[in-house]
């Protein structure tokens, strides 16, 4: 892991516009073919203000070097599963997976690592914190990443994260539902 970094909830305005910030140098339309493919990309572009609204009652989880952002990951509750239109069927979908018919989990709306950081264990360390934060709350976490990022696929299965279900999208997506499973 790179020295320096501190990984903790996000806590100030000025955090979630890094967050903003990061969000978009790694949404599809602002990396080549050859990037997404290799280093993966983010699909969501979140709304500031939907954003904050996201972050309580519990923060997302960030990694920080001093005051530079190295990566996130989102917190997202199932009371957001409406906000997002493009995140509707991802949420239709978990609502009908046996494995989860308890109800104690939420959404990791995104992941994202600053390019300087990859392949120095933030992504691992945010994971960590989620569930360092989350733990004492909720028994899973719950994500999905789209079939062709497999960067983020083989991460997200170093963790610990299986797979639950495949599905095509409205939007012509094919998305991977994968759970790590804290019990």
């Amino acid at each position: 892991m790179a020295t320096g970094l501190h990984f903790g909830p996000a806590e100030t305005e000025h955090d979630l516009l890094q967050i903003i910030g990061l969000q978009r140098k790694n949404l599809p339309h602002a990396i080549s073919e050859e990037e997404r493919l290799e280093q993966g990309f983010v699909t969501v572009e979140h709304d500031p203000a939907l954003l904050a609204k996201m972050n309580h009652p519990h923060p997302h989880a960030l990694a920080k070097d001093g005051d530079l952002l190295a990566g996130y990951a989102l917190v997202m509750l199932r009371s957001f599963g409406q906000e997002i239109p493009v995140l509707a069927p991802m949420f239709e979908e978990i609502g009908s997976i046996p494995e989860l018919k308890d109800g104690s989990w939420f959404v990791m709306g995104q992941i994202c690592v600053d390019k300087a950081y990859r392949g120095k264990g933030v992504f691992q360390g945010l994971y960590e914190q989620l569930r360092l934060q989350m733990q004492g709350h909720f028994s899973c976490v719950v994500t999905e990443v789209a079939s062709r990022n497999t960067r983020s696929l083989r991460a997200h299965e170093r963790i610990g994260f299986k797979e639950l279900r495949s599905y095509p999208a409205p939007n012509g997506e094919h998305w991977e539902i994968i759970y790590w499973d804290w019990k």
